[in-house]
């Protein structure tokens, strides 16, 4: 069963997420608005990884070998300025939007695997994960005209 592959790269993907969330606080300390939103957000995607692990361990074992290149690195560090700025949120909208895919295929394997626990897990964690889309594409937008249009001196 692959499912414990995607468990995997889901609980890898949810840990750079909130490794990436705290990058963009530390890189951009001008912007107030992130130490706190960042912050929460970085500990709920390490609370839902660490609500993954059981699963890791209960569907790990039977899983066959992993196949190749299922883990990519989307975030490699806050840039500077307001352009960098609006990249990292974008950025963070890719990594975002990688565990969002991630939660919905799961559960739609935990419905077949008729796991009930697991597909309660998902319909918890996909729904904070879309609220933290919700904040992204707000603050990207919110962004974009000073890093776009207005000139650095």
């Amino acid at each position: 069963m692959h499912l414990a592959h995607y468990l995997g790269l889901l609980h890898r993907s949810q840990n750079d997420l909130a490794d990436a969330f705290r990058a963009v606080r530390l890189g951009h300390p001008r912007e107030p608005d992130l130490y706190g939103v960042c912050e929460r957000l970085a500990a709920q995607c390490r609370d839902q990884a660490r609500r993954l692990e059981p699963f890791l361990r209960r569907y790990g074992p039977s899983a066959p070998e992993e196949p190749e290149r299922m883990h990519g690195t989307l975030f490699s560090g806050a840039r500077r300025g307001a352009l960098g700025l609006l990249r990292d949120l974008h950025d963070l909208y890719l990594l975002a939007t990688e565990c969002e895919v991630s939660w919905a295929l799961i559960g739609h394997a935990a419905k077949g695997a008729r796991d009930e626990e697991l597909l309660d897990l998902v319909r918890h964690c996909g729904q904070e994960t879309a609220v933290h889309l919700l904040w992204l594409r707000s603050r990207m937008r919110q962004a974009a005209p000073q890093a776009l249009v207005v000139q650095a001196w």
